[in-house]
């Protein structure tokens, strides 16, 4: 049975995406611990991040190393936080987002109810911040 994020990746679930190529996909996720708080995620269904092939793990690294600069700049943060969890959905994915005090590295008191214009907003000045001047 598919993953939620394989769901999302498929499109059977609106996802606001900020990055897509052929291997991974980063997209917002509904419960932010800071606004721009993003995923990144591979394709394949992988569940545990000790297991993924060493290359792929790299080029999963380059690319939240890539999504911390553009949260960054986005929300004018001096810092990008970066978690790897997996309690939540057996489907590997870095939480990346903008960091402004140690608290924001405790995701159980992500907000579960952000507003869809937030939401909107956070995926407008990424994808910005991705594309560069």
């Amino acid at each position: 049975m598919a993953t939620l994020f394989t769901k999302i990746i498929n499109r059977e679930i609106p996802g606001r995406f900020v990055y897509e190529d052929d291997e991974f996909v980063a997209f917002l996720t509904i419960a932010p611990v800071t606004q721009g708080h993003t995923l990144v995620v591979p394709r394949a269904e992988i569940d545990q991040w000790q297991d993924v092939d060493p290359g792929v793990f790299g080029r999963i690294m380059a690319l939240a190393q890539r999504i911390g600069g553009a949260v960054t700049t986005a929300f004018n943060a001096d810092r990008a936080g970066l978690l790897i969890a997996g309690l939540e959905v057996p489907h590997l994915h870095v939480h990346v987002f903008p960091a402004y005090t140690l608290g924001d590295f405790d995701i159980s008191g992500a907000d579960p109810n952000p507003s869809p214009e937030s939401l909107d907003e956070a995926q407008a000045k990424i994808k910005a911040a991705l594309s560069g001047p």
